[in-house]
């Protein structure tokens, strides 16, 4: 039925669509219902504060999958649009909107949240609290993806600090504190930065709508109207924004925070952190920075591209030099990550310029979004394995600290060993297919920083093929010599068993996901020209 309501036909219009029901609201706000619900009843048992969290992560997942159904991805603009006026004053609107970009990553985070809690599922310190902070972190990352107008995103934005930061320093391990507020004070700082950023637009334009500031940015009139504030102005509340979004992925050199934060992070906090929210910083790259700066964009590109190769190299070398496996995983990220960025600003580097090819634009785009989708998947199957580990070594996760894991868990290890070669980009799976069209457009684009890219590449396969030897092969060593090392319960197998099927459906299917973007970016690519 309520399909029904929500579906498309080509003469609808999209504020109609979204004001027979506001699907996109109940989407950000059901796991915040579910948050009150579990503050509220303080007495409830842990195993039903544990199934309350959980049915309510389900929640977005459920409604983005009615969503998914109306979807026409033949529309490019925004669908199911909610636009309320909230604050006359300010021109400030209560403005939701669905792209493919968007549905993609409200299909992710439905998708981590669940599987996350499910990876926690043992956690017996205070666990009605860790669920309630889930849910609320869970409904913040919705509202980034789906918020229109740039107060509200905002808010979201910086409310989903609040219970990372409070999942790190509670749950984390021994390092905790120290990692939490590291975490807060480089993305507040960051944040601060891009707010200032948006405070000059607003007093140049007079909205702060993302869909009509890239409007205005594509007839010229943001850098007419901030030239007039002064010479430095343009560039100054680009350089804002850009931190503010850069340190959320993180950049290169502003990762400095993620690896402690992963590392000392529980197990779930983990899995979302890099499933979820390290997209929320290559999102508003798409949907900020991008189409609302792209002359300011395309100038810094020589540098940027420089910082994007120094994460994809450098983040595998770093991964490559580490004995944790946390923090393995977790400069596996930077590395990941970093391609995404590398074919944007491979994207704006050529904007303009002659020789400029649609199609390698089109590839490279399209390889970003679906290396967000697919590294949320491995990265967070990952941290899983990896928590397994700690769990049956009594905390311990060195690569030095098992051996022989493959004989005493099979089916762990095959688990695992899927997600590794997922993360490792193997054809047929799902790791492949972001990579390859990132590659593809890359090399159409800018042919050198492909091929500095590749020593990344190279790089990944070692230290991913070295977790993978050590750790599940050779004589029984650590924490399996003894022979208690048992395979996965069935707790342990939910969170794995969905992730590592999405990895082989996608990895022989991708059109699956690349049927809902294939449209958008063919329309960004075609657009690729300068004001």
């Amino acid at each position: 039925m309520i399909a029904q309501i929500l579906q498309l036909d080509g003469h609808s219009s999209t504020v109609a669509v979204g004001a027979a029901f506001p699907i996109l609201s109940l989407i950000v706000f059901s796991p915040w219902v579910g948050a009150a619900l579990l503050a509220v009843f303080r007495g409830v048992a842990p195993s039903v504060s544990r199934t309350l969290a959980l049915i309510f992560s389900l929640g977005p997942l459920a409604l983005g999958l009615i969503a998914l159904n109306a979807f026409n991805p033949a529309l490019v603009a925004p669908q199911f649009v909610e636009s309320h006026l909230w604050i006359t004053a300010l021109n400030v609107h209560y403005h939701l909107g669905l792209d493919g970009l968007s549905l993609v990553l409200v299909l992710l985070t439905g998708i981590i949240t669940p599987v996350a809690l499910l990876a926690s599922w043992r956690v017996d310190h205070c666990p009605r609290m860790f669920g309630v902070l889930f849910l609320l972190i869970e409904g913040a990352a919705l509202g980034v993806f789906l918020a229109l107008d740039f107060f509200h995103w905002f808010v979201f934005w910086e409310l989903s600090l609040v219970p990372a930061f409070f999942l790190i320093k509670l749950w984390g391990g021994p390092g905790a504190s120290r990692a939490a507020y590291q975490f807060v004070i480089y993305t507040i700082g960051g944040s601060a930065f891009m707010l200032l950023g948006f405070a000059a637009l607003y007093v140049a334009t007079g909205t702060l709508d993302f869909t009509q500031l890239a409007q205005l940015a594509a007839d010229g009139t943001i850098g007419a109207k901030l030239a007039a504030l002064g010479g430095i102005w343009p560039k100054a509340v680009f350089v804002g924004v850009f931190l503010g979004l850069a340190v959320k992925v993180p950049l290169w050199p502003f990762h400095t925070w993620l690896p402690s934060a992963y590392a000392e992070a529980p197990v779930g906090g983990s899995m979302f952190l890099t499933g979820v929210m390290s997209k929320m910083g290559v999102y508003g790259f798409l949907r900020i920075l991008w189409p609302i700066f792209p002359a300011q964009l395309h100038a810094a590109t020589p540098c940027l591209l420089g910082l994007a190769l120094a994460g994809v190299v450098l983040g595998a070398y770093a991964a490559m030099k580490q004995t944790d496996l946390k923090r393995m995983v977790a400069y596996s990220s930077v590395n990941h990550l970093s391609y995404c960025l590398l074919a944007l600003f491979a994207v704006s580097y050529a904007t303009g310029r002659p020789g400029l090819h649609a199609e390698a634009a089109t590839a490279a785009l399209s390889g970003t979004i679906l290396q967000m989708f697919n590294h949320g998947l491995s990265a967070a199957a990952l941290f899983c394995c990896v928590g397994v580990l700690e769990s049956r070594a009594g905390g311990k996760r060195g690569l030095n600290d098992f051996g022989g894991v493959r004989t005493a868990a099979p089916i762990f290890a095959g688990l695992c060993g899927i997600s590794l070669f997922s993360s490792l980009g193997l054809p047929g799976l799902n790791g492949f297919v972001g990579e390859f069209l990132i590659f593809r457009g890359v090399f159409g684009l800018h042919a050198g920083a492909a091929a500095i890219a590749c020593f990344g590449l190279l790089a990944t396969a070692i230290f991913l093929l070295t977790f993978w030897q050590r750790v599940f092969h050779g004589p029984r060593a650590g924490a399996a010599a003894d022979g208690k090392f048992s395979d996965l319960s069935g707790i342990e197998l939910a969170p794995l068993l969905p992730l590592v099927a999405l990895m082989f459906v996608l990895g022989v299917w991708p059109q699956l996901l690349a049927g809902l973007i294939n449209p958008l970016v063919t329309s960004w690519a075609g657009h690729l020209v300068l004001p």
